[in-house]
Order: structure tokens, then C-alpha cells, then sequence
């Protein structure tokens, strides 16, 4: 498959996932916890669409990168393999250690963690967007 689509796909998912992550911040910011439904259900839809993107770049998108025998790209991609790989797992542990109990006994300690999450997700949109994106929209994988 070529490219091109798949770039749309995950420039897609990005929007997406900004959109998501500012929800989840407007609710974070409020001293008082969001009906605990709410909460989960944005929270559920950015865990979806973050662990759905990651799968596409780890087993679409890097892959062809490192393949491509542009040493710049190549050297870029490992890059961000190194510096980014541990997201999925930072998110999921993040993700896994906020029950609806946790978040509605320890709402100011949700509040930062979220927020710490939040910020590490937008700096590698910001990145891939500025960086790696570009470089992958370059090259000719067809």
C-alpha cells in the first residue's frame, strides 16, 4: 500500500488525538472532578485512538522508514524509536493505575498525572508533525 493514504490516516489520528487530549485537559483543569461516565468515556476513546496509532507507526510506518535506505530518514526514525518508543507503555500504566476509585479519592494527584501524560503526547504529535511526517511524505514507497 502506498504511503500516501497511511499518512493521512496517522495526520488523521493526530488531529484526533489533540482534539481528545484537549477534552481531557478542560476536564482536568476544573477543581471538581466530571461525572465519573464522562471521564471514561474521553478517556477511553484517547487510550483507543493512541494504542490504534502507535500499532500503525510501529508495524507500518517505522518499518518502511528504516527500510528505506535514505540515511537521513533512517537515522531520524531510529530516533524517534529511542526517544518515544516507551509512550505506549508510559500511557497504559498511566492509564491502568487511574481507577474511577483512585481518580474520585485522589482528584488533585489525576489531575497532574494527566497532565504530565498529556504534555509528553502533545511534544511527540508536535515532533512527528514538524519532523518525521514531512521526511516520510518526501520519499517514494510505491
Amino acid at each position: 500500500m502506498p504511503i500516501g493514504p497511511e499518512m493521512r490516516r496517522l495526520r488523521a489520528e493526530h488531529a484526533a488525538l489533540s482534539t481528545l487530549s484537549q477534552l481531557l485537559l478542560d476536564m482536568v483543569r476544573n477543581a471538581e472532578p466530571p461525572r465519573p461516565t464522562e471521564l471514561a468515556s474521553v478517556r477511553g476513546m484517547l487510550r483507543d485512538t493512541l494504542l490504534r496509532h502507535l500499532k500503525c507507526e510501529d508495524w507500518v510506518l517505522y518499518p518502511r522508514l528504516k527500510a528505506s535506505g535514505n540515511p537521513r530518514v533512517v537515522a531520524m526514525t531510529g530516533e524517534f524509536v529511542r526517544e518515544m518508543g516507551h509512550i505506549a507503555q508510559d500511557f497504559a500504566t498511566y492509564d491502568a493505575s487511574w481507577t474511577a476509585e483512585r481518580i474520585a479519592a485522589a482528584w488533585p494527584g489525576f489531575r497532574d498525572a494527566t497532565e504530565v501524560v498529556l504534555h509528553v503526547l502533545g511534544m511527540r504529535i508536535e515532533r512527528e508533525n514538524c519532523d518525521l511526517y514531512p521526511a516520510a511524505e518526501q520519499l517514494d514507497f510505491r
